[in-house]
């Protein structure tokens, strides 16, 4: 089967961070909706990780959260949705979707040459105070995709275990 890509490093990144929701799609389809609300790990200090619905509510919120930010570098200020528990993996692989389809949107106003900024004035502060510019926005997008998939694939291995879940 051929694949189509994107044009130039906007296509590049939105090819990537669609790959990387395509497989937290997949990862998390054979979820049972029973395990969504249930502790996985109750030490967590981090409240967004302490079962699946809680990483997954993260992870959506996030994505709206990195777009909103990129948008808002040009256009009238949005706030991005607020947070939001769903009650099924449906609804989730749904939502992860319409992440990435408010994401492409928001990029149709920029160009290549407004991804990589040295000017500190340009770039956009994260709500846990780091700087970034577009391109490094979106390849941390990428990766915390990443993260999370990997850590629900472990996640799923232990339920999956005799005596975890």
């Amino acid at each position: 089967m051929t694949r189509t890509f994107r044009t130039g490093a906007i296509g590049a990144l939105l090819d990537e961070y669609e790959r990387a929701i395509a497989d937290l799609r997949a990862a998390i389809a054979p979820i049972p909706n029973a395990a969504l609300p249930r502790i996985i790990d109750a030490r967590a200090t981090d409240e967004s990780c302490r079962s699946i619905q809680a990483i997954l509510t993260h992870v959506v919120s996030s994505g709206y959260g990195y777009a909103t930010s990129i948008h808002n570098l040009k256009g009238p200020a949005r706030t991005r949705p607020a947070k939001a528990l769903l009650p099924t993996i449906d609804a989730y692989r749904q939502a992860l979707t319409e992440v990435f389809a408010f994401t492409e949107q928001v990029f149709q106003g920029f160009s290549d040459q407004d991804l990589e900024q040295l000017d500190p004035t340009r770039k956009i502060r994260t709500g846990w105070g780091q700087l970034y510019d577009i391109e490094q926005l979106m390849e941390h997008a990428i990766v915390h995709i990443l993260r999370h998939r990997r850590q629900l694939e472990k996640i799923r291995q232990q339920l999956a275990s005799p005596g975890k879940g």
